[in-house]
C-alpha cells in the first residue's frame, strides 16, 4: 500500500504541475490562438474625459487597404448591441454614441486583416468632440449644479448611484453618548490597478453554418460570462461556448465584461469569420477595472480602553458606469467587516458611490469586495488610537480582540465569524519581529536623531462568496461546482467551475482527491475554463476558489469513495460496514491485508460491479456554502524614515496568517508574498490619478510605478491554523489575505515613525515627498 507521503495530499509542497508548461514557454494563452481566416480588431478610445459626439466619419477609414469593416455605436444600436448590463446592475455604453464619459473610453472598432493595419485605419476616423466639463472626483460629482454624467438614464437627475448602510445606526448612537474617548479619522485609499502580465483579449469565433459562438476570452468567470453574453447578444445560451485558456494573472481585472469582448463577437456575428482583440497595456490601465478609489471617515468610540461603537463614513468613486464586480445586495461589497478583529457592540456604515468622469468597475484587486478598505480603515483608527491613549498598539489590539470563546461570533454589522483565535497570531507576530526590543531600540535611536517605526495590522478577512440565500451576482447564485470521473486505470480528471489565473489549481485540487481518495496528484487532470466541459460555476476572484469549489472537490470525492465502498464490499465479499480506509484502499478490519486500493475498485466499477449498480465512478456537486469563511493574522513591519528626503526604508516585515488548513503550504506562501508584494507597491508607490480635465495619469508602466525585485522587501512567513468548522476539510481561503492586512501595517509603521511628534496620518501611496512634507509640518525634517 502506499504511503501517505507518497500519495502526497493535503498538507505537502507539491511542486506546481502545472509550471511545467509555464517556465518552458509552452502555456497557450488568447494571444496564441490562430484560426483560419482570423481577423484583428483595434478600439479607437476618446483623448476626452467628458464630451458630446458631434459626428464620427469613418470613410477614410474604410478605404485603407486591408480594412474590411469599421464599426460604431450607431451600427451596434442597429443590432440592440449599443449598451450592455454590468454586473452591478447598471448600464454601459459597448461604443459611444451621445457622449464619451471618461478619458479612454471605446468609441470605435477597426476590424482588418491584421492588427497593424486595424492601427493605422484607428488615425484615420474623424470625430467630431465637443469638450464638457469634467468631474473628476466624487466630492465634485455630488455638489449641486454638477454637470450630469448619465444623462442617458431615464430618471437620473444627479451623479449619485446608491446609498447603503449596514448595523445599527441607534444603538452605535448610544455608545458614542457613553464614550470618554472618540478617535477620528479621514483618510483616503487611492485608485490603484491590478495591472496583470497579460492584458484582456478575446477571439470570437461564430460560426455561420451553425451559428455556434466559440469565444476564448481572459475570463475569471467563463460561466457568467457565458450567461452575459447570451443576454447581451441575444444568441442561445447552448450555443455559446467560452474558453478560458492560460491566464497571465487576473487579480479581478477579468472579471467584469468589457466592450472589446462584445465588439469582436458582434464582428465576427456580423462578418462571418473569426475576429481577435488583443487590448495593449495603456489600454489596460485606462479603460478596465480598477481598484480602491475610497474616501472614507471612521470614528472610534472607546470607555475605559475598550473600543464600544464605530462609525464608518464612506464615498466610493464608481467612475462613468457602476461596473464592481461584487454581490448584488452589497452595493458597497463586504465593506461592513470594518469591525475587523474587534469586540465592538455598535456598529454603524453608511456608504455612497457618484458617477465621475472615470473609467469604471472597480474590482476587488486580490481583496473580497473591499474587505480591504474595510480592513485599511479600523487599522489605521486603532492605531491613532493608541497614540491618544498613550497605550501600546500592540496591547490595545489585544484588549479588544474578540475572545476565542466567543465564536462564532456575530458582528454588530451582521457576519457570522466561523472561527477565529486572534491572540497566538499578535504573539507569535511580536515575538518573531522581537517587539519588546525594537521599542527599546526605537527610543535609543530616536535620541540619536534617527526615525524607526513599527506598523501592525490584525486583520479578519471575510471570504467565499457565498450562501445562495444572501450572495447573487445579477441573480446568479455564488454556489461552485465539481465534477470528478475515475477512469478504469484509477487515474481521475477533475472538472470545476472556476478558473486559475496563477493561483495553482491544478495542483491544489488534485492534492484534494489525493487526500480524499488515495490517487496521486499526478495521476488526477484538473480542467476549467471551458464552458462545454466543465460545470456551471462562479468563478475565480475574491478567495472564493478554495472555501466554495474546494469544498464541492473535497464533497465530489467522498461521494465517489461511497460507491467505491459499495464496489469493495462486493470485491470482498463483505458487509461495508466491515470495510475501514486506510490512505488509498479499502481494508477489512481486523484483517488489513485483505483490501482492494482506489485503482482496483474503479477497475471494476466499469467491469465487474453488482447487478443493479450503474457502471462507472463519478460524481458531481454544488456546493452552497454554509457560511463565509474568515481567515485572520497579524503583520508587523519595521522602517526606517529619512529626515532629510522623507524616504522609507523596510527593514522587517513579519507576516503571521491563519488560513485554516492549508493544502500546499510552499503554494499558499507564494500566494501570501505576492500579495505582501502587492501591498507594499500600494503603500509605496502604485497610483492612477487624473488631472482636473480627467486625463488618466498612470497609463502606462513609465507612470504608473510596479514593484520590482529591486524595491520589494524580504518577507518572513508564519502561520497559525484554526480550521473552518463548516468547511469540509477545513481551509479558509488565503487569496488576498496579505494585500487586506499588509497596507495599514506599511503605513502604520510610517505614521508609527513620526508619531510622536503628532503626525497622525499620511495618504498613499507614501512618495517620499509625501512624507517629507508632513514631517515638515511637523517640524522634524531637516
Amino acid at each position: 500500500m502506499a504511503s501517505a507521503h507518497e500519495i502526497r495530499g493535503m498538507g505537502h509542497s507539491v511542486p506546481r504541475k502545472e509550471d511545467q508548461r509555464f517556465i518552458r514557454g509552452k502555456g497557450t494563452y488568447v494571444d496564441d490562438i490562430s484560426l483560419p481566416g482570423m481577423l484583428h480588431l483595434e478600439l479607437l478610445r476618446s483623448p476626452y474625459a467628458h464630451a458630446r459626439i458631434n459626428s464620427i466619419d469613418t470613410s477614410r477609414a474604410e478605404a485603407l487597404p486591408g480594412v474590411v469593416a469599421v464599426i460604431t455605436g450607431e451600427a451596434l444600436a442597429a443590432h440592440g448591441l449599443a449598451w450592455m448590463p454590468t454586473l452591478s446592475g447598471d448600464t454601459q455604453a459597448v461604443l459611444a454614441t451621445d457622449k464619451v464619459r471618461f478619458q479612454g473610453q471605446e468609441i470605435a472598432g477597426v476590424v482588418a486583416e491584421s492588427a497593424y493595419v486595424a492601427k493605422d485605419a484607428l488615425e484615420l476616423i474623424d470625430v467630431d468632440y465637443e469638450p464638457l466639463p469634467a468631474v473628476v472626483t466624487p466630492q465634485q460629482a455630488l455638489e449641486e449644479g454638477a454637470p450630469l454624467i448619465r444623462d442617458d438614464k431615464e430618471g437620473q437627475d444627479s451623479n449619485a448611484i446608491y446609498h447603503w448602510e449596514a448595523g445599527d445606526a441607534e444603538a452605535t448612537d448610544r455608545a458614542f453618548t457613553e464614550a470618554d474617548r472618540v478617535v477620528e479619522l479621514d483618510t483616503f485609499y487611492p485608485r490603484c490597478h491590478p495591472s496583470p502580465l497579460e492584458c484582456c483579449g478575446c477571439l470570437a469565433d461564430v460560426n455561420p453554418a451553425t451559428g455556434k459562438a466559440t469565444i476564448y476570452m481572459t475570463s475569471q468567470a467563463p460561466h457568467a460570462h457565458r450567461t452575459l453574453f447570451a443576454l447581451v447578444a441575444g444568441l442561445p445560451e447552448h450555443q455559446i461556448r467560452i474558453v478560458s485558456p492560460d491566464i497571465g494573472g487576473g487579480f479581478g481585472n477579468k472579471v467584469p465584461i468589457y466592450p472589446g469582448y462584445v465588439v469582436a463577437t458582434a464582428a465576427s456575428l456580423l462578418i462571418g469569420r473569426p475576429v481577435k482583440w488583443s487590448e495593449d497595456r495603456t489600454g489596460n490601465l485606462t479603460s478596465t477595472g480598477f481598484a480602491r478609489d475610497y474616501h472614507m471617515h471612521g470614528e472610534l468610540a472607546l470607555k475605559d480602553g475598550k473600543m464600544i461603537g464605530l462609525r464608518a463614513k464612506l464615498l466610493s468613486d464608481n467612475g462613468a458606469f457602476f461596473a464592481d464586480a461584487q454581490p448584488s445586495k452589497f452595493k458597497a461589497g463586504l465593506f461592513h467587516i470594518v469591525t475587523g478583529s474587534y469586540d465592538i457592540p455598535a456598529a454603524h456604515v453608511v456608504a455612497d458611490g457618484a458617477y465621475t468622469n472615470k473609467a469604471p468597475g472597480g474590482v476587488a484587486y486580490r481583496c473580497s469586495f473591499r474587505v480591504t478598505e474595510a480592513s485599511y480603515l479600523i487599522e489605521r483608527l486603532v492605531q491613532n488610537a493608541a497614540y491618544e491613549l498613550g497605550v501600546d498598539p500592540a496591547e490595545l489590539r489585544r484588549r479588544n480582540f474578540i475572545p476565542a470563546d466567543k465564536f462564532p461570533y456575530t458582528s454588530a454589522t451582521g457576519f457570522e465569524y466561523d472561527s477565529g483565535n486572534y491572540e497566538p497570531a499578535l504573539d507569535l507576530a511580536l515575538e518573531k519581529v522581537k517587539y519588546s526590543e525594537l521599542r527599546e531600540t526605537q527610543k535609543r535611536l530616536r535620541e540619536q536623531g534617527k526615525l524607526i517605526g513599527i506598523g501592525l495590522a490584525s486583520f479578519t478577512e471575510v471570504v467565499g462568496a457565498g450562501p445562495s440565500r444572501q450572495y447573487d451576482i445579477l441573480g446568479i447564485k455564488m454556489f461552485d461546482s465539481a465534477e470528478l470521473r475515475v477512469h478504469p486505470t484509477g487515474k481521475a480528471i477533475l472538472k470545476l467551475g472556476v478558473k486559475s489565473q496563477g493561483q495553482g489549481h491544478e495542483t491544489t485540487f488534485a492534492q484534494i482527491v489525493a487526500h480524499e481518495l488515495g490517487i496521486p496528484p499526478e495521476d488526477v487532470t484538473v480542467q476549467e475554463g471551458d464552458t462545454d466541459n466543465t460545470p456551471y460555476g462562479l468563478g475565480t476572484y475574491a478567495s472564493r476558489s478554495t472555501p466554495v469549489a474546494g469544498a464541492a472537490t473535497s464533497i465530489a470525492s467522498r461521494k465517489v469513495k461511497e460507491k467505491a465502498k459499495k464496489l469493495a464490499a462486493h470485491l470482498l465479499e463483505v458487509d461495508e460496514e466491515d470495510l475501514e480506509w486506510q490512505d488509498d484502499a479499502f481494508a477489512v478490519k481486523g484483517a488489513p491485508d485483505r483490501k482492494k486500493t482506489i485503482q482496483e475498485i474503479a477497475f471494476a466499477a466499469y467491469t465487474d460491479h453488482p447487478e443493479g449498480m450503474e457502471a462507472g465512478l463519478e460524481a458531481v456537486n454544488y456546493y452552497d456554502p454554509p457560511n463565509m469563511t474568515y481567515p485572520f493574522g497579524t503583520y508587523a513591519v519595521v522602517v526606517e524614515v529619512d529626515r532629510g528626503t522623507g524616504e522609507w526604508k523596510v527593514q522587517r516585515v513579519v507576516a503571521v496568517d491563519d488560513c485554516g488548513v492549508r493544502i500546499n503550504p510552499m503554494i499558499v506562501h507564494g500566494q501570501i508574498m505576492g500579495g505582501l508584494t502587492e501591498g507594499f507597491g500600494m503603500a509605496a508607490m502604485e497610483l492612477i490619478t487624473f488631472d482636473e480635465s480627467g486625463n488618466c495619469i498612470g497609463s502606462n508602466f513609465m507612470d504608473y510605478l510596479l514593484p520590482t525585485a529591486m524595491e520589494t522587501p524580504r518577507f518572513e512567513l508564519y502561520e497559525t491554523v484554526t480550521p473552518s468548522p463548516h468547511h469540509p476539510i477545513g481551509c479558509k481561503g488565503v487569496g488576498e489575505s496579505a494585500t487586506v492586512g499588509s497596507p495599514a501595517a506599511y503605513v502604520n509603521a510610517v505614521v508609527d515613525a513620526l508619531a510622536y511628534a503628532g503626525v497622525r496620518n499620511i495618504e498613499m501611496p507614501l512618495m517620499p515627498d509625501r512624507v517629507w512634507e508632513a514631517m515638515a509640518a511637523a517640524g522634524i525634517a531637516e
